[in-house]
């Protein structure tokens, strides 16, 4: 089969990674279809098509005949952890999971593979230790009874992994992309926020500074989701992230380096508590620990073009500035 007649399907597309993903697949001559609650998207190359991530409707039949389905729908987790959002934080992802999981039961030509979104903060918060997919300690939590906040991260998690695993989806594989941090350039995604901060003076140690960052290249993990779906040996839980993760001091270091900034102000833990309630989000997303290896990537044979943060975050802003 040519790469004219495959079809891949993106629930959730229509962000920072969906679009990338979408341009990635569009220029190997996929054929692309993104599912988005917005009827309003339009692209020459890219079919969008409503769907509302809770009910079969007519999007369903776009997943008959699919080859890849790569599921990124859910709420984003940059937000104050309220009893409101915590509720849509779940459900945006169970939801979605579930009713992805029924197309592809009902479909007379199922996809071959179902990638679906995860993340790396399922891992106990480890700073002796790296936590890869065979070894790795799965953090307990009281399922649906988290006692506090990271506890809450996980259980989300545990969650939207049931929801992937307890499908009925016998011919299809399905994997779950344990995601860490993905750097790339363009408006929109998490190294823009990160250098916005840099440029502000305001990117020193965070905490303790002790803690591990888990991060990944936009390049490689487009090559992985590549990767993933051609080798049908895969499939599970996956980590997707850079094989060295390295403490938050040293990542932030590196990071003021590559930007030309030479003043980074340290933040305490009450400091960044402050700014995060200013900012309406957690500081949950950079005090926890994550030092996780893609153990599974690596056993099978995948390459990284970036498996260290300095160059990485260097290509990142070389190319940032070329695209002014």
């Amino acid at each position: 089969m040519s790469s004219k007649d495959k079809k891949i399907v993106l629930p959730g597309g229509s962000g920072y990674i969906g679009r990338h993903l979408s341009r990635y697949f569009m220029a190997k001559g996929w054929n692309v279809v993104v599912l988005s609650r917005r009827d309003n998207e339009l692209s020459d190359r890219v079919r969008y098509v409503w769907w509302d991530g809770v009910n079969i409707d007519a999007w369903a039949e776009e997943i008959d005949g699919a080859d890849v389905v790569v599921n990124l729908a859910g709420r984003t987790i940059n937000c104050r952890y309220t009893k409101k959002n915590r509720q849509q934080i779940y459900d945006s992802r169970e939801y979605s999971t579930q009713v992805i999981g029924e197309a592809i039961a009902q479909a007379n030509q199922p996809p071959r593979v179902w990638l679906n979104a995860s993340a790396g903060t399922i891992y106990k918060h480890s700073l002796d230790r790296s936590m890869d997919e065979a070894t790795g300690e799965i953090q307990s939590v009281e399922p649906g009874r988290p006692r506090d906040k990271w506890e809450f991260s996980v259980d989300v998690v545990n969650r939207w992994e049931q929801a992937l695993f307890n499908a009925d989806t016998p011919s299809t594989r399905r994997i779950a992309m344990r995601l860490s941090m993905v750097f790339g350039t363009g408006r929109g995604g998490v190294y823009e926020a990160f250098r916005k901060i840099t440029r502000l003076g305001l990117s020193g140690t965070q905490g303790t500074g002790s803690q591990f960052v888990s991060w990944l290249h936009l390049e490689d993990f487009l090559r992985m989701v590549e990767w993933c779906i051609e080798h049908e040996n895969i499939d599970g839980p996956i980590n997707m992230c850079a094989p060295n993760p390295l403490t938050n001091r040293e990542f932030l270091k590196d990071l003021r380096y590559a930007c030309g900034a030479k003043v980074g102000l340290p933040a305490a833990r009450w400091m960044l508590e402050i700014g995060a309630f200013l900012m309406r989000t957690e500081t949950e997303l950079l005090l926890k620990s994550r030092r996780v290896i893609p153990g599974k990537l690596l056993e099978s044979g995948f390459k990284f073009n970036y498996p260290n943060w300095p160059e990485a975050v260097h290509a990142i802003e070389a190319a940032w500035l070329d695209a002014k």
